[in-house]
C-alpha cells in the first residue's frame, strides 16, 4: 500500500533588513531554495523561541553580526511549487528592522556573497520576491 502524503504546513522563519551607515546588507544563497537570489539573512523559528530570539540567533549563525531589532517590517509568503503545480514548500517570514551594532560580516555555508547596499541598488540585483519593498518598509520603521 502507498504511503499517505503528508499535509503540508506553513514553516515559520525570520528575517533581518540589517542597516549599517544607510546601507543595507543583502546575501546571496548558495543552494536552493533561492539559490543565486540576493535575499536578508534569516531562517527558522526553533520550537520555544521568540520571533525576536529567533530573529538575533539567524543573524548571529548568518552573519556573526550584532544588531539591534527596531520593530517589525512585515512579513511574506515564500511558496515554491513544483512544475506540476504541486506544494512543496511555505514558510510566512516574518521581517525586521535592525540596526547594526557591532562585527563584520562572515557568512554561513549557506550564502555566497554579501554586499552592504543603498536600497535603490536592489533593482540591478537578482533578488527574492518583494524584497525591495520589504527594505523599504524596514527603512521607514528606522526613519531613514
Amino acid at each position: 500500500m502507498a504511503a499517505t502524503p503528508q499535509p503540508f504546513f506553513p514553516q515559520l522563519a525570520v528575517s533581518a533588513a540589517i542597516v549599517r551607515d544607510g546601507r543595507v546588507l543583502v546575501m546571496r544563497r548558495a543552494r536552493d531554495p533561492a539559490r543565486r537570489l540576493f535575499t536578508l539573512p534569516g531562517g527558522r523559528v526553533e520550537p520555544g523561541e521568540t520571533l525576536i530570539e529567533a530573529t538575533l540567533r539567524e543573524v548571529r549563525e548568518e552573519t556573526a553580526l550584532t544588531v539591534e531589532i527596531a520593530g517589525l517590517a512585515g512579513y511574506h509568503d515564500s511558496i515554491v511549487r513544483d512544475a506540476a503545480g504541486t506544494l512543496v514548500q511555505h514558510y510566512v517570514i516574518v521581517v525586521f528592522a535592525a540596526r547594526w551594532l557591532s562585527g563584520e560580516v562572515v557568512p554561513c555555508d549557506e550564502h555566497d556573497a554579501f554586499r552592504w547596499i543603498e536600497p535603490a541598488e536592489l533593482a540591478g540585483l537578482a533578488t527574492t520576491d518583494n524584497l525591495a519593498a520589504i527594505v523599504a518598509r524596514a527603512y521607514a520603521v528606522l526613519g531613514i
